[in-house]
């Protein structure tokens, strides 16, 4: 009697042991999901932004559709369209103009304006073929206006203010065109001021005489200047002239990640001080340094000397044996990527460093962007996930997800009425 109670107990304590192990495995499971949900629904009641992506080179020349659903992780699907943007809860977005930078001369200029007018002749397409779906935005009363109609909205950003050359009259034609906020470079120095990723003069030159006009242009008409890509003598420079607060659509914290792309305390410091925000930006490379892989440098390196400069090759098809040769380099030295918790990472450390009011998110989505978790924009409710896992409440989300952006926008809106008042 005593051997069948002593079994009974054993087996009635192992099935209590099984039970317990199955609720912890499954407890995280349940967590995720209920955390996914909230965020999906906070989603759909703040304004959510996105401060910069480069969907609109997969529309020009294509057959790409961006109204279409595309299978994500697909080749050729890109990382946004319209549909995946009502998944991922993400209500708008700036669709960069982006013109490589090419020579300082009248051609390079012309190439780069009959590239920029394509672009943007694709954005506004887009709205004028979707109209019951997404609008164009000039200001953040037209983006809350479209988001009550139940619309996305798509705002315009100039990623290289390369195209305005020497032409200041420029700036306020693109203004014209819909153009809300001016990468001032890319990666490479240009007639506005020089770029964190150019060092073939070793000397840091901030802005130029020129980029100076460009920016007091800017802060005129209610252009935002956006200072990523840009040298941190540029920044400091913007910092000192500018009239309106900036921005930095696209960037990083250099103090967790050493890249010359990313900003430094005092940059952001200043960024904050002057009423700006910075936007993070989901470049693997730029949220998590990569450990060295000799081999992978070499094949790119020799990658580097068979073509020669990517923004110097005229030929599409050689741009496209550029490309297919580079990701079989990829596959082939596969790098450790970033994952949504070290996007999160530089997120708190701009709260930390400057407070809650100062940071966004701007994914360079088919540019590059994309981590372990946040790979299109249906994935960008993981990062609120991560967010609320961190104890951030939904008022502090939805600053970090569009309120900063915004009021950003306004002020800059308010700087150019009363500029406007003081000419007139």
């Amino acid at each position: 009697m005593w051997l069948k109670s002593q079994k009974y107990w054993l087996v009635l304590f192992s099935g209590l042991i099984i039970w317990l192990l199955f609720s912890c495995e499954k407890k995280p499971e349940m967590a995720d999901e209920a955390l996914l949900k909230q965020a999906r629904e906070i989603h759909q009641r703040i304004f959510t932004v996105d401060t910069h992506c480069d969907t609109p080179g997969n529309m020009v020349p294509s057959d790409w559709d961006i109204g279409q659903r595309h299978e994500p992780g697909q080749r050729g699907s890109g990382q946004i369209d319209l549909p995946r943007m009502r998944e991922g809860g993400l209500k708008a977005e700036f669709f960069a103009v982006y013109t490589a930078q090419g020579p300082l001369n009248e051609e390079g200029y012309a190439r780069a304006r009959k590239r920029a007018a394509q672009l943007l002749q694709a954005i506004h397409q887009m709205g004028e073929r979707y109209p019951e779906i997404i609008g164009i935005a000039t200001s953040p009363a037209e983006a809350l206006k479209l988001v009550d109609q139940g619309k996305l909205v798509a705002f315009i950003g100039m990623e290289n203010g390369y195209p305005i050359g020497r032409d200041l009259s420029l700036v306020e034609k693109y203004y014209q065109q819909g153009i809300r906020y001016i990468t001032l470079c890319h990666s490479a120095d240009n007639d506005i001021c020089d770029s964190s990723t150019d060092r073939k003069n070793p000397e840091d030159r901030g802005l130029s005489d020129f980029g100076r006009q460009v920016v007091a242009e800017c802060n005129r008409l209610g252009i935002m200047v956006d200072v990523s890509h840009t040298s941190d003598q540029t920044i400091r420079d913007v910092l000192a002239i500018s009239q309106a607060p900036v921005i930095a659509s696209h960037s990083s914290v250099r103090a967790l990640c050493n890249h010359p792309r990313n900003l430094s305390d005092e940059l952001i410091k200043g960024i904050a001080a002057k009423g700006g925000v910075i936007q993070i930006c989901l470049v693997s490379s730029f949220i998590k340094e990569v450990p060295p892989n000799p081999e992978r440098e070499k094949a790119l390196a020799e990658l580097r000397k068979k073509y020669g400069q990517w923004n110097e090759i005229k030929d599409e098809a050689t741009r496209e044996k550029l490309r297919e040769e580079f990701r079989k380099i990829r596959e082939k030295y596969p790098s450790p990527r970033a994952t949504v918790k070290d996007v999160v990472d530089h997120i708190d450390y701009v709260v930390k460093l400057v407070g809650v009011d100062y940071v966004g998110v701007g994914t360079d989505f088919d540019g590059g962007g994309g981590v372990e978790g946040c790979n299109d924009v249906t994935e960008l409710p993981n990062i609120t996930v991560e967010l609320l896992r961190r104890g951030y409440s939904e008022e502090e989300i939805a600053k970090i997800w569009g309120g900063n952006l915004l009021r950003v926008f306004r002020e800059v809106e308010k700087v150019a009425q009363r500029l406007q008042a003081q000419g007139s």
